[in-house]
């Protein structure tokens, strides 16, 4: 049941109307709030409070007057009383504040979507308002520093996920009609937000502490990072210490993200999932437990120079990895069952394991694998994904690091089985 309702159009004779107006007035004074903390502003606490239930009284008359003109004239109004309010300023240095008047006008429209019923979305918009108007020096700060690239890889995540999504058709094509380019296209959209995620916070996070780059490159990709901090200890070999812990970290991070996409894509078979993938977290933090308090916290700066994951070229890749996923499992499924899913589980695993991982919730959503399946077959693709990137560590970084990594490693795919044998 919904906190807050949706009334629809109110009844100006109807006791209830006075929730719009009391919401109304409540939504008013929060942005006012906000407002009020900047002495530069002409408006605050009464006066948004008062525009926001002037909305409402607004669109009751326009109602009951049958005059859809009456909103914009009265916006149109509010608007000309800021500027003029702007205008009249006594040191005409100062710029005029267009972010109150514009937060003035949204106040106003609130005030106005209430009586029309829009309960719950007005609630939203007036707290993101709010939270936008709270943050201006953060926000400022985070555009300081976006590199150009940065901020087109931000706009191509906006297009990736709202004009191209939308477009494609949600139906099966090509061999058993395993390719659907909605679906396909969503899961692109879903690695590549956790990645850029993960990208996001460890661009601005200030700390660089080694569990900290860890969990970070967790989220980016656990692959690259074991490639990168093999490749500082093959320069550097004091830094096998930070770089194992960084490893570890990360590569325990990846069960998580296998949970995080399990809980959006494939919700029902994270009740299964679950248990596996807590004893492979359980085994595997025992040991870097340790480490983590015999480390230093000292900190790296540019310890994980990553390009950013949300290269075009990077999500047209992932979207031909995974589209041959589909393809090959679904061909190896009819042909030999769920042994053939096994079989390619280890090998789709060895590098990425979104590509298995998506599909195997796939197979599961189409009811070709039972949950206990989905559990083997991730397993199945873990173990050759962190024997992978243990050889990784040992060829790139050395043998001193390849066999701690390796070691380190070992508990993980322990805790799995365990988890595997008590789930059977």
């Amino acid at each position: 049941t919904p906190i807050l309702p949706n009334y629809g159009p109110m009844n100006s004779n109807d006791l209830t109307a006075i929730t719009a107006f009391l919401t109304s007035l409540g939504l008013g004074l929060l942005m006012g709030l906000e407002r009020e903390r900047r002495p530069e502003t002409k408006a605050g606490l009464r006066t948004f409070g008062l525009v926001a239930v002037l909305g409402t009284v607004c669109a009751l008359l326009s109602q009951q007057a049958a005059s859809p003109l009456l909103l914009p004239a009265a916006l149109l109004a509010l608007a000309l009383v800021m500027i003029a309010a702007d205008g009249q300023k006594s040191d005409a240095a100062d710029a005029p504040d267009t972010t109150t008047t514009v937060a003035l006008l949204l106040c106003f429209g609130y005030g106005a979507m209430l009586w029309y019923g829009y309960t719950r979305l007005t609630v939203a918009l007036a707290l993101a308002s709010t939270t936008l108007l709270y943050f201006k020096s953060e926000l400022h700060a985070v555009s300081r520093h976006l590199t150009r690239q940065e901020l087109l890889s931000f706009l191509q995540f906006v297009v990736i996920s709202v004009i191209v999504l939308p477009l494609l058709p949600d139906r099966g094509y090509g061999p058993y009609g395993a390719l659907n380019p909605y679906r396909l296209w969503l899961m692109v959209v879903l690695v590549a937000g956790i990645s850029l995620a993960g990208y996001i916070a460890l661009r601005f996070a200030s700390a660089r502490a080694p569990h900290v780059l860890g969990i970070l490159g967790g989220m980016i990709s656990s692959t690259a990072t074991t490639l990168v901090f093999s490749r500082r200890v093959r320069l550097d070999p004091s830094q096998a210490g930070s770089a194992l812990l960084v490893i570890l970290t990360a590569n325990l991070v990846l069960l998580l993200r296998i949970s995080v996409i399990a809980a959006v894509v494939a919700p029902a078979a994270l009740q299964s999932l679950a248990p596996v993938l807590g004893m492979g977290l359980l085994a595997g933090a025992m040991p870097l437990l340790r480490l983590w308090r015999g480390s230093t916290t000292q900190q790296q700066d540019d310890a994980l120079p990553m390009s950013n994951p949300l290269a075009m070229a990077s999500a047209l890749g992932f979207a031909a990895v995974y589209a041959i996923a589909l393809v090959l499992t679904a061909w190896l499924h009819d042909k030999a069952g769920t042994l053939g899913i096994y079989a390619v589980a280890p090998v789709l695993g060895l590098t990425d394991m979104d590509a298995i991982t998506l599909t195997a919730f796939k197979l599961y959503a189409g009811g070709q694998l039972q949950p206990l399946q989905v559990c083997i077959t991730l397993v199945l693709a873990l173990v050759a994904n962190h024997l992978f990137k243990a050889s990784i560590a040992g060829v790139v970084g050395g043998r001193f690091l390849g066999g701690r990594v390796m070691l380190g490693f070992l508990p993980v795919p322990a805790g799995l089985l365990l988890g595997l044998a008590l789930l059977a």
